[in-house]
């Protein structure tokens, strides 16, 4: 049954630009289920004292499903996204009652809590922070009654992590180019696109400053190094994604002739990753970049569509290659898959 509805599942996605109610039924049921489970629980946490043994739900009362903090952020970004454009997706009710209990006032009110000890000032830094700016966004976007009171709720979160980006940036002398996490290019996307919108002139101004002074001297990405063995990010693709953001057209496509002139040429090829076992939460990282990869192409063809639409065979491949890993129902890919297939179904369904 897992088999045949993959099937269904890719064959739908090939024949349209946008999901269908179907698709996003699913896509939704993989962080509902997920949200309000505590264990199996990845903490992350720095321990001073016993008195820090806390379970998950009690440290983060907001964010303790779906395995960890991080992912159980862009899980609540999933939901949020497919409420504002799929009015008649299944459990519909039951979907904005999760949210509210989780995105209570109180709730965040602890979160903060947690983020403003000492010893925790770079937890989740800054994966976590973009995901998170990443919500606070979507939530803003929604035009439901139920977003905008949680929009409020979250806020006051999202001013702290502002001012921890603030803070951070220029502290940050050498950039994380990992396909994983701490990359540094991902970490800026999410909230440069907030900060635009919100209007956040000082977010702005530092992204860009910084983002410039990391990367605006690179040249000739090594994309034949990619994917390193538990990639979920392309360091070429993060760092063209954010340079694209911040860059004006006359700036942007020189730099990105020197820096990936491959992504010019109508005959270039780029191999799927491929995972030997579903069942590692470490491997299957690897479905995640073909996510990622296909959300970066189908924003650089959205934004120059002269220069790159031949890109999008390239990005449709990598999109749907990795759709049925989300229906194995292997928790190791579930708690956080449908996320990223979600992401690149975003993008895709705004190339006109």
């Amino acid at each position: 049954m897992k088999v045949l509805f993959a099937l269904l599942f890719v064959g739908t996605f090939v024949s349209s630009q946008e999901l269908t109610l179907t698709q996003a039924n699913h896509l939704a049921s993989l962080p509902v289920k997920c949200l309000q489970q505590e264990y199996p629980n990845k903490l992350n946490q720095l321990l001073l004292n016993e008195t820090e043994l806390l379970s998950p739900k009690v440290l983060h009362p907001a964010f303790y499903g779906c395995f960890d903090w991080h992912s159980s952020v862009h899980g609540h970004w999933s939901l949020v996204y497919l409420l504002a454009h799929f009015k008649d997706i299944k459990e519909r009710e039951q979907i904005i009652e999760k949210l509210q209990i989780n995105l209570s006032k109180e709730n965040i009110a602890q979160e903060i809590v947690y983020f403003e000890k000492a010893h925790e000032k770079s937890f989740e830094r800054t994966y976590g922070w973009n995901w998170l700016l990443k919500l606070q966004h979507e939530l803003e976007l929604s035009e439901e009654a139920f977003a905008k009171d949680l929009a409020a709720n979250l806020r006051p979160l999202t001013d702290l992590i502002i001012e921890r980006y603030l803070e951070f940036l220029p502290k940050l002398l050498y950039p994380i180019r990992v396909g994983t996490h701490s990359n540094t290019a991902y970490g800026l996307t999410n909230a440069w696109d907030y900060a635009v919108y919100s209007g956040n002139i000082e977010l702005q101004q530092s992204i860009q400053e910084h983002a410039k002074r990391l990367f605006l001297k690179d040249e000739n990405c090594p994309f034949y190094w990619e994917p390193s063995g538990t990639d979920f990010l392309s360091p070429c693709m993060e760092e063209v994604a954010i340079m694209q953001r911040i860059l004006p057209q006359n700036e942007f496509l020189p730099w990105l002739q020197k820096f990936a002139p491959q992504l010019f040429s109508k005959k270039w090829q780029w191999e799927v990753a491929r995972v030997s076992d579903r069942t590692d939460g470490h491997l299957v990282h690897l479905d995640g970049l073909n996510f990622s990869r296909a959300w970066n192409l189908y924003f650089l063809m959205r934004q120059y569509p002269k220069q790159f639409s031949h890109l999008k065979p390239l990005a449709d491949q990598h999109l749907s290659f990795s759709l049925p890993s989300i229906v194995d129902g292997n928790y190791e890919g579930e708690h956080w898959l449908a996320s990223f297939a979600l992401r690149a179904f975003e993008e895709k369904s705004k190339i006109k």
